[in-house]
């Protein structure tokens, strides 16, 4: 393969030529041959000297996760069996939705370590399979190619920053999304110390006993029951694949199922998860720890929604028979579904007989948007009217299962995961379930 600078000598031989024509025509068409041929012979010399592919051989190292969305770092390092000083530009063979790498360096020696940043813009399980070399040296006339296996994985996860940030709080005090979010002190039933009396304190904790030890008043602090279960549903169908600022439903779902999910575990209680969209996709039984953390990140990483309509029937009807056992079931789906879904509704009131029941959705921005645009013209008070009416039975809806003992919280994504969460503590400190 031609390099650009033995195409610019290519061409700087024209005007040369045409130099020595206006002194002698044949002296111009022996110059023309004279520097063609040098280039020719210069050029077979370089592609003669240039190693063949088969002396070269990369490894690549990539972490074994990453966040979607964040840049993690890659190194390839490229070995040869016949050392030269050679020009490299390295493309790695990255699927369609990393960002893209080139780069370009010197090799003097045996060895080169390359090395770049990428993210992945979508979940899942990455297999890198080939990187890609062009290669030239001595006159930098001719350059050569060569593909180099070098397999690797990575998986692209979900944002677990937040999850990061709950793991690293204290069990007295959660962060999430940089803010402290303080749990109820003297809730729940179960015994967990012994202080001193302040105003304000409920007068059913005051110990007696150690109030009569110590010679002053003390009370009991009390924490919630742990051992409990929380059950997260998640939603896979066809409407949690519709984008919000540039993530889909089910990214911001999964994102605020999981850091649900480290809550629950930091305070003690189980967590299983559900996937469905037409058929189960994934079932993780309930467990508790960190490590168990690791295994719901591990089933729901690579989660994608499918264009199909989910089978709720299906769904429920799994949980009924394996959680038999009173548990905080967390469904994740969309608002359309809660409203048009008659098959979801009977199942929820079934549910609600043996489990707390919590349905979650993400609010569409556009209906905000479309309810407070200025009607300028017939069209757009038509999707103002329209933007109302669903805003009206959304809330409507939210209402109605109110009254039926079921919550239901339809929030902007941005409040989207600490609803969740706040939702759990708060049930959580008032033994609800």
């Amino acid at each position: 393969m031609p390099t650009a600078r033995l195409v610019w000598l290519a061409a700087a031989g024209a005007p040369i030529a045409a130099a020595a024509s206006l002194l002698d025509a044949s002296v111009g068409g022996y110059a023309f041959l004279i520097w063609n041929g040098l280039l020719l012979l210069f050029s077979a010399i370089d592609f003669l000297l240039l190693p063949g592919r088969s002396v070269f051989r990369a490894e690549r190292a990539t972490p074994d996760q990453a966040d979607v969305n964040k840049p993690f770092d890659v190194a390839v390092t490229l070995h040869t069996n016949a050392p030269q000083r050679l020009h490299i530009t390295f493309t790695d063979d990255l699927p369609v939705s990393f960002g893209q790498a080139t780069v370009h360096a010197e090799l003097d020696g045996s060895r080169l370590t390359l090395a770049y940043a990428t993210f992945g813009k979508e979940r899942g399980r990455y297999r890198l399979q080939h990187a890609y070399l062009l290669y030239s040296g001595g006159f930098g006339l001719i350059r050569k190619f060569a593909r180099l296996d070098c397999p690797g994985e990575v998986d692209i996860q979900p944002d677990l920053s937040q999850v990061r940030g709950i793991l690293q709080s204290t069990p007295s005090m959660l962060l999430l999304e940089g803010r402290k979010i303080f749990k109820k002190l003297g809730s729940g039933s179960d015994f967990d110390s012994i202080r001193d009396y302040v105003q304000g304190d409920d007068p059913r904790t005051v110990n007696w006993r150690a109030t009569a030890r110590t010679g002053k008043l003390m009370t009991s602090v009390l924490r919630p029951e742990k051992g409990k279960t929380v059950t997260l549903l998640i939603d896979c169908g066809r409407m949690m694949g519709i984008e919000l600022d540039g993530q889909t439903k089910l990214d911001r779902t999964l994102e605020a199922a999981l850091a649900l999910a480290a809550v629950a575990l930091k305070q003690g209680d189980q967590v299983a998860l559900l996937a469905f969209a037409a058929d189960l996709k994934v079932y993780v039984p309930p467990d508790k720890g960190i490590a168990h953390l690791n295994r719901l990140v591990e089933a729901s990483f690579d989660l994608q929604s499918e264009f199909v309509e989910s089978n709720y029937g299906m769904a429920l009807s799994y949980l009924l028979r394996v959680q038999k056992k009173r548990s905080f079931v967390a469904v994740f789906s969309d608002m359309e579904n809660y409203l048009y879904h008659q098959e979801l509704a009977a199942y929820a009131h079934k549910l609600r007989r043996s489990h707390m029941l919590l349905l979650l959705s993400l609010q569409d921005p556009l209906l905000h948007k479309w309810a407070h645009a200025e009607a300028a013209d017939a069209r757009t008070a038509y999707a103002q009217s329209m933007a109302h009416k669903f805003g009206h039975d959304r809330s409507g809806y939210v209402q109605e299962m109110a009254f039926t003992g079921i919550h239901v919280l339809d929030v902007p994504a941005d409040r989207f995961t600490l609803s969740a969460v706040n939702h759990y503590l708060d049930l959580k400190a008032r033994d609800a379930w």
